[in-house]
């Protein structure tokens, strides 16, 4: 698509996924049809989720003085901040914030729920919506003031090394996610002059939307016990002796949308995988004066099966042209379209279309499989997408030996490029300076090949800013001796 932007502001409009001309800027209306993606997506992640945590619901509003009580962790939403100071027409005697995030508002309760080593490990998790004052430019999905998708994991543990083992599992649930969605990422650990406030250190997701700009997706914070001591999260050991938890935290938000939008979209529209779409199959009447009721009949009856198989199934016989309602369905990204006609009744065949490949197929109708058919292409469907999103992805990665290679790459041909480094902040924002965008993040250092896609991370990985060792390459801005790769790239 030639204009990304342009393109993406158009179908969140044209399909109905948001309406976003709601009186307050930043904050927009989710339409039916964006709504069930969203439904249909969360579903994905409740279900993971589900497995090992447990999904809890708390209040949105924060009492200032619980806010205060971090103080890193609140000078770094200190600007984004919403007060509540009253309450119909009575000042409050407390301010009262909208949840920029919910550590401050949690944490405080799980020093009364936590007592014992036996009552650990805890994890919960919570969906809901968040608001960050934005003062840049507000762009729907992407960067808003609401954000009404908000997944937020936490978890209390016992030791460091089952919080690090925790940071492990919570990369390994939003690979199962991220994967499911068919949406190619980096995983990357963040510099730390741009991890999340109070933590230890910060890993996350990063994809590349069809402009060439990375989109952060997923964060996984290792908070250690910076929010136990705060909030006096403490457990009594088999010993009797009381020490402080470790704690980690992970999020995601409506990016996952924007990026699902995005990435699988083009020029014709949406470009749905199967599990998120709002209807997987749709069914078109092909339609003449002569047999016109036989074939409703029959779409009917299609309808039906497919329906009783758990399959997401609308039939389209309203009383318009059936041009017209194709151009709709795959503008909308319907993952597949069977047509049915008096021939193909006749013929007990179908004409399926499959939206990912814009290309027909015949399948019949009355064979015994006919429905193992159908889920068999909505996989392939499934796969072919996800394999055609990591090509794409590939594509817009590149490495650099220069700082000049480095900025020539990102203003020529955008996407990710990485290099060596020595890990040093001033040393970083000089860097960002130079090239005029940001680091996202680093990655290990210690051979000459350097392979991505970067789809794994290691406790090692982890740690290497942490530890001084014998460097593979010169940093590529001070020449000191490289301590990681760091990857850079044009973000929203």
């Amino acid at each position: 698509m030639t204009d990304f932007s342009e393109w993406f502001h158009n179908i969140l409009e044209e399909a109905e996924i948001i309406d976003d001309r709601y009186p307050v800027k930043g904050m927009n209306v989710w339409q039916p049809q964006g709504f069930k993606i969203r439904k249909y997506t969360l579903e994905i992640l409740r279900n993971i989720l589900d497995k090992t945590h447990e999904e809890v619901l708390f209040p949105m509003l924060i009492p200032e003085d619980e806010l205060a009580k971090e103080a890193i962790h609140v000078k770094g939403f200190e600007e984004e901040v919403y007060w509540i100071t009253h309450g119909g027409l009575t000042e409050l005697n407390k301010k009262l914030a909208l949840r920029p995030t919910s550590e401050t508002a949690m944490y405080p309760m799980f020093s009364l729920w936590v007592r014992s080593h036996t009552d650990l490990p805890m994890r919960f998790y919570q969906i809901v919506n968040t608001f960050r004052y934005e003062t840049k430019h507000t762009r729907p999905l992407i960067r808003v003031r609401e954000i009404t998708t908000f997944k937020e994991a936490h978890t209390v543990h016992a030791t460091e090394e089952e919080c690090e083992e925790e940071v492990q599992n919570a990369v390994k649930i939003y690979k199962q996610f991220f994967d499911m969605l068919g949406i190619p990422y980096m995983i990357s650990k963040r510099p730390q002059w741009d991890k999340f406030p109070g933590a230890k250190y910060t890993v996350a997701f990063d994809t590349i939307l069809p402009d060439g700009k990375a989109l952060q997706i997923g964060t996984v914070h290792n908070l250690d016990q910076t929010f136990a001591k705060t909030f006096d999260i403490t457990y009594e050991t088999e010993e009797g002796d009381h020490k402080y938890v470790y704690q980690t935290c992970y999020g995601i938000s409506d990016r996952v949308i924007a990026s699902i939008i995005g990435i699988h979209g083009d020029e014709k529209g949406l470009c749905l995988p199967p599990a998120v779409a709002p209807y997987q199959v749709v069914i078109v009447p092909i339609i003449f004066k002569k047999g016109a009721e036989e074939v409703l009949e029959f779409c009917r009856n299609i309808e039906a099966k497919l329906k009783s198989a758990g399959l997401r199934v609308h039939f389209d016989d309203r009383d318009i042209r059936a041009g017209k309602k194709f151009y709709e369905h795959e503008m909308r990204g319907v993952p597949l379209r069977m047509e049915i006609g008096p021939r193909d009744i006749e013929n007990k065949n179908a004409v399926v279309f499959r939206r990912d490949k814009l290309e027909k197929d015949t399948i019949s109708i009355e064979s015994d499989d006919f429905i193992d058919e159908i889920k068999s292409t909505l996989s392939n469907i499934t796969h072919d997408m996800r394999e055609k999103a990591w090509g794409s992805f590939n594509k817009h990665l590149r490495d650099a030996e220069t700082v000049e290679e480095a900025a020539r790459e990102i203003e020529k041909n955008m996407g990710i490029v990485t290099f060596h480094w020595c890990g040093n902040e001033a040393c970083g924002k000089e860097l960002e300076e130079k090239v005029r965008v940001d680091i996202l993040g680093v990655r290990e250092s210690k051979s000459e090949t350097y392979k991505m896609p970067l789809t794994e991370i290691t406790k090692e990985e982890i740690d290497l800013l942490q530890e001084e060792g014998a460097a593979a390459r010169e940093c590529i801005n001070c020449g000191k001796p490289s301590t990681c790769r760091t990857m850079i790239a044009k973000t929203y």
